[in-house]
């Protein structure tokens, strides 16, 4: 039959199956804790072996990578060096945090199963990583610095190269054989010249900083045989179109000289040839009032002792027959004979100087010399014959 259980048995009974919950609460709870703990190790083991996989891509980027054959080339590596160095900023960040997770890790001293061996493996892969990250940094600040030195230098041959070809384009323009054909143009081949004069000075500055630039570059750049070569081309070719610049300026000087000499030149000899056309024309008068009026206004530089020279602008008579009006021969010869002169002086330069007209110039000066000297004797005879006719008539006065 029914016989019912001890209320004492089913208390003990009960008390068991709580102390059992319990502990399987605990057990639970410790499984829980170091689940958790494992998972958090194998996530900071995972998530250095992604930070170690970066590193290495990263570090095989960098030892492929060459730092460019030309300036473009070089600043596009540049501008993708700069790309990697945010990436590489990013990184570090999230690598920081995660050397917080390990140091946290390495503070608990137990993991799920793990105990000391996983502890001393996270303080090895975070040693690890530091070290490999280190050595990123160096090789990233060294490409870095590979690539400016680089720049540097193709920069520099950029430059230099510029400044070749405004020196060659420069030698062209002076060392042209053009010094115009006239006055005018060749006053404004000598104003151009100027210019260019000015803008070969400016450029002095620039040759001369070629020297220290070079020293600032990179050893492997800057004691490069064909670099060097390049600096004393460049300066030698910069002498070389200054000191053209010079004998051009010169060339240009003495070819406006010379059409200005041509000019006056041309002025005197129509001057000369309106005056031997009136002296050949005029007739020796025979009355006496004629013979004083004729003699006054042909008075010359003979009878001052005055030399007989050379050349310039001549002037327009006012009249052709025996009595215009017109201003004394006298001074208008004196002034004649003063351009001459000065044409004869200007001639003289130009033969001292070795100008390459030298010939041509001297044949026109003993033209023009040789013009004026006839005029002079034709003058004197003039004068001789009205000084004949005046002796006679004052003689015939005088009886």
């Amino acid at each position: 039959g029914y016989q019912p259980c001890d209320p004492q048995v089913i208390c003990n009974r009960v008390n068991h199956v709580q102390t059992c919950l319990e502990e399987l609460g605990e057990l639970a709870g410790k499984r829980r804790k170091e689940l958790e703990g494992s998972r958090q190790l194998w996530a900071f083991f995972q998530e250095m072996e992604e930070a170690e996989a970066w590193i290495r891509e990263k570090e095989q980027i960098l030892a492929s990578k060459t730092c460019g054959r030309d300036l473009s080339s070089v600043l596009t590596l540049t501008n993708k060096h700069k790309n990697m160095l945010g990436e590489l900023g990013s990184r570090r960040a999230l690598l920081h945090q995660a050397m917080k997770r390990g140091e946290q890790l390495s503070a608990k001293k137990r993991f799920g199963g793990g105990g000391i061996s996983a502890v001393a493996g996270v303080q090895e892969k975070m040693r690890e990583v530091r070290l490999r990250w280190k050595k990123l940094e160096e090789a990233t600040g060294l490409h870095q610095q590979r690539l400016q030195e680089a720049l540097a230098f193709f920069q520099f041959s950029a430059e230099t190269d510029d400044l070749v070809a405004w020196l060659q384009d420069t030698y062209r323009i002076v060392s042209s054989d053009d010094f115009g054909h006239d006055d005018y143009s060749t006053q404004a081949l000598l104003r151009k010249h100027r210019a260019v004069v000015e803008e070969v000075e400016k450029h002095r500055a620039a040759v001369l900083a070629l020297r220290k630039q070079l020293a600032l570059l990179a050893p492997e750049h800057r004691q490069g045989v064909d670099v060097q070569i390049r600096v004393v081309e460049v300066e030698q070719l910069y002498g070389e179109v200054a000191e053209v610049a010079v004998l051009r300026r010169q060339w240009l000087q003495d070819a406006l000289a010379v059409y200005r000499m041509f000019s006056e030149v041309h002025a005197c000899e129509v001057w000369v040839d309106e005056k031997e056309q009136w002296l050949e024309r005029m007739e020796v008068p025979e009355e006496l009032d004629e013979v004083e009026v004729v003699q006054h206004r042909c008075v010359g530089p003979g009878e001052r002792g005055d030399p007989p020279p050379a050349s310039s602008r001549g002037w327009t008579s006012r009249g052709s027959r025996l009595l215009p009006r017109f201003e004394s021969l006298d001074q208008e010869m004196n002034s004649v004979m003063g351009r001459i002169l000065d044409v004869n002086r200007v001639v003289q330069q130009l033969v001292d100087g070795g100008h390459p007209s030298s010939e041509e110039v001297r044949s026109c000066q003993d033209h023009l010399n040789g013009r004026w000297n006839r005029v002079v004797e034709l003058v004197e005879r003039k004068k001789g014959q009205l000084g004949s006719v005046l002796k006679i008539q004052n003689y015939l006065l005088e009886c």
